[in-house]
Protein backbone atom coordinates (compact mmCIF):
# COMPACT_ATOMS: atom_id res chain seq x y z
CA UNK A 1 0.00 0.00 0.00
CA UNK A 2 1.29 3.33 -0.56
CA UNK A 3 1.87 6.28 1.95
CA UNK A 4 -0.61 8.94 0.08
CA UNK A 5 -3.34 5.74 0.20
CA UNK A 6 -2.20 5.00 4.11
CA UNK A 7 -0.38 7.84 6.11
CA UNK A 8 -0.28 6.54 8.85
CA UNK A 9 1.47 3.09 7.21
CA UNK A 10 4.44 5.55 6.06
CA UNK A 11 4.98 6.77 9.29
CA UNK A 12 5.13 3.37 10.76
CA UNK A 13 7.50 2.77 8.42
CA UNK A 14 9.61 5.53 8.51
CA UNK A 15 8.88 6.57 5.19
CA UNK A 16 7.71 9.99 5.61
CA UNK A 17 7.11 12.39 2.75
CA UNK A 18 7.62 16.27 2.64
CA UNK A 19 3.75 16.66 2.56
CA UNK A 20 3.50 14.33 5.79
CA UNK A 21 5.65 16.12 8.26
CA UNK A 22 3.04 18.46 9.76
CA UNK A 23 0.92 15.59 10.33
CA UNK A 24 3.51 13.45 11.80
CA UNK A 25 4.12 16.29 14.32
CA UNK A 26 0.98 15.69 15.40
CA UNK A 27 0.45 12.55 15.16
CA UNK A 28 3.93 11.76 17.09
CA UNK A 29 2.62 14.32 19.73
CA UNK A 30 -0.56 13.68 20.39
CA UNK A 31 -0.97 10.01 20.15
CA UNK A 32 -0.36 9.03 23.49
CA UNK A 33 -3.08 11.80 24.78
CA UNK A 34 -5.32 10.47 22.42
CA UNK A 35 -4.98 6.94 23.04
CA UNK A 36 -5.38 7.61 26.89
CA UNK A 37 -8.62 9.39 26.46
CA UNK A 38 -9.67 6.39 24.53
CA UNK A 39 -8.42 3.72 27.00
CA UNK A 40 -10.79 6.02 29.91
CA UNK A 41 -14.06 5.94 27.84
CA UNK A 42 -13.95 2.11 25.75
CA UNK A 43 -12.10 -1.50 26.50
CA UNK A 44 -8.36 -1.23 26.05
CA UNK A 45 -8.32 -3.77 23.33
CA UNK A 46 -10.60 -1.61 20.80
CA UNK A 47 -8.33 1.59 21.69
CA UNK A 48 -5.29 1.02 19.07
CA UNK A 49 -8.28 0.67 16.57
CA UNK A 50 -10.01 3.86 17.62
CA UNK A 51 -6.80 5.98 17.58
CA UNK A 52 -6.71 4.68 14.20
CA UNK A 53 -9.61 5.85 13.26
CA UNK A 54 -9.33 9.12 15.59
CA UNK A 55 -6.44 9.88 13.25
CA UNK A 56 -7.92 9.05 10.22
CA UNK A 57 -10.30 11.49 10.24
CA UNK A 58 -7.77 13.45 11.32
CA UNK A 59 -6.29 12.98 8.06
CA UNK A 60 -8.80 13.59 5.61
CA UNK A 61 -10.03 16.90 7.97
CA UNK A 62 -6.70 18.15 8.23
CA UNK A 63 -7.23 21.80 7.05
CA UNK A 64 -9.74 22.40 9.40
CA UNK A 65 -7.78 22.59 12.59
CA UNK A 66 -6.45 25.80 14.11
CA UNK A 67 -2.69 25.43 15.08
CA UNK A 68 -2.20 25.16 18.71
CA UNK A 69 -5.78 23.63 18.94
CA UNK A 70 -4.76 20.56 17.79
CA UNK A 71 -5.33 17.82 21.05
CA UNK A 72 -8.44 19.34 21.88
CA UNK A 73 -9.77 19.52 18.07
CA UNK A 74 -8.39 15.64 18.38
CA UNK A 75 -10.13 14.99 21.25
CA UNK A 76 -13.66 15.92 20.05
CA UNK A 77 -12.99 14.00 16.96
CA UNK A 78 -12.20 11.27 19.42
CA UNK A 79 -15.43 11.93 21.67
CA UNK A 80 -17.39 10.82 17.92
CA UNK A 81 -15.56 7.76 17.42
CA UNK A 82 -16.82 6.79 21.17
CA UNK A 83 -19.76 7.44 20.66
CA UNK A 84 -19.90 5.42 17.18
CA UNK A 85 -18.08 2.97 18.56
CA UNK A 86 -20.60 2.77 21.47
CA UNK A 87 -23.90 2.94 19.16
CA UNK A 88 -22.11 -0.03 17.45
CA UNK A 89 -21.76 -2.40 20.69
CA UNK A 90 -25.47 -1.47 21.33
CA UNK A 91 -26.52 -1.97 18.51
CA UNK A 92 -24.69 -5.36 18.10
CA UNK A 93 -26.22 -6.25 21.97
CA UNK A 94 -29.66 -5.46 20.14
CA UNK A 95 -29.15 -8.27 17.32
CA UNK A 96 -27.73 -10.85 20.01
CA UNK A 97 -30.36 -10.67 22.37
CA UNK A 98 -33.08 -10.62 19.40
CA UNK A 99 -31.23 -13.64 17.69
CA UNK A 100 -30.66 -15.38 20.80
CA UNK A 101 -33.10 -18.81 21.20
CA UNK A 102 -36.04 -18.45 23.79
CA UNK A 103 -37.10 -20.50 26.28
CA UNK A 104 -40.11 -21.38 24.44
CA UNK A 105 -40.57 -20.80 20.24
CA UNK A 106 -43.55 -18.80 19.71
CA UNK A 107 -46.42 -19.96 17.98
CA UNK A 108 -46.99 -20.60 14.14
CA UNK A 109 -49.32 -17.35 14.68
CA UNK A 110 -47.14 -14.77 16.55
CA UNK A 111 -44.35 -15.37 13.73
CA UNK A 112 -46.64 -14.96 10.75
CA UNK A 113 -48.43 -11.72 12.23
CA UNK A 114 -44.73 -10.28 13.54
CA UNK A 115 -43.63 -10.57 9.79
CA UNK A 116 -46.68 -9.40 8.66
CA UNK A 117 -46.69 -6.18 10.69
CA UNK A 118 -43.12 -5.50 10.12
CA UNK A 119 -43.57 -6.12 6.65
CA UNK A 120 -46.76 -3.63 6.56
CA UNK A 121 -44.67 -1.24 8.39
CA UNK A 122 -41.54 -1.92 6.76
CA UNK A 123 -43.73 -0.58 3.15
CA UNK A 124 -44.99 2.42 5.08
CA UNK A 125 -41.88 3.64 5.75
CA UNK A 126 -40.23 6.19 2.89
CA UNK A 127 -37.10 4.93 0.81
CA UNK A 128 -34.97 6.83 2.50
CA UNK A 129 -35.24 5.36 5.76
CA UNK A 130 -35.83 1.44 4.14
CA UNK A 131 -32.30 2.33 2.92
CA UNK A 132 -30.57 3.40 5.90
CA UNK A 133 -32.13 0.89 7.73
CA UNK A 134 -31.07 -1.41 5.71
CA UNK A 135 -27.65 -0.45 5.40
CA UNK A 136 -27.05 0.07 9.25
CA UNK A 137 -29.76 -2.87 10.51
CA UNK A 138 -29.27 -5.27 8.02
CA UNK A 139 -26.18 -4.92 5.87
CA UNK A 140 -25.00 -3.87 9.55
CA UNK A 141 -22.86 -1.23 7.95
CA UNK A 142 -20.93 1.29 10.41
CA UNK A 143 -22.22 4.49 10.42
CA UNK A 144 -19.43 6.17 8.00
CA UNK A 145 -19.23 2.95 5.75
CA UNK A 146 -23.69 4.43 5.74
CA UNK A 147 -22.46 7.72 5.29
CA UNK A 148 -20.38 6.60 2.20
CA UNK A 149 -22.64 4.44 0.72
CA UNK A 150 -25.22 7.44 0.73
CA UNK A 151 -23.11 10.15 -0.28
CA UNK A 152 -23.82 11.97 2.90
CA UNK A 153 -21.82 12.82 6.30
CA UNK A 154 -21.31 9.94 8.88
CA UNK A 155 -23.23 12.27 11.52
CA UNK A 156 -26.09 12.95 9.00
CA UNK A 157 -25.86 9.15 8.80
CA UNK A 158 -26.24 8.49 12.21
CA UNK A 159 -29.60 10.38 12.84
CA UNK A 160 -31.45 9.36 9.68
CA UNK A 161 -30.86 5.93 10.75
CA UNK A 162 -31.99 6.56 14.20
CA UNK A 163 -34.90 8.53 12.99
CA UNK A 164 -35.79 5.70 10.59
CA UNK A 165 -35.56 3.71 13.57
CA UNK A 166 -38.13 5.78 15.89
CA UNK A 167 -40.45 5.85 12.10
CA UNK A 168 -40.53 2.27 12.27
CA UNK A 169 -41.24 1.88 15.92
CA UNK A 170 -43.92 4.21 15.65
CA UNK A 171 -45.36 2.61 12.90
CA UNK A 172 -45.52 -1.03 14.31
CA UNK A 173 -47.04 0.32 17.29
CA UNK A 174 -50.07 2.20 14.92
CA UNK A 175 -50.48 -0.35 13.29
CA UNK A 176 -50.55 -3.04 16.66
CA UNK A 177 -52.99 -0.82 17.57
CA UNK A 178 -55.11 -0.64 15.18
CA UNK A 179 -55.37 -4.50 14.73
Amino acid sequence: MSCWRSPLLCIHNGDVPPELDPFVAVYTQHLGAVSAYLARRVDRDAVDDLAADVFAIAWRKRDRVTEGEELPWLCRIASYVVANHRRQLASRTSVIARLTAQDSAPSAEDIVVADRALAEAWQQLSARDREALALGVVEGLSPSAIATALGISTNAASIRVHRARTRLAELLEKNSASD
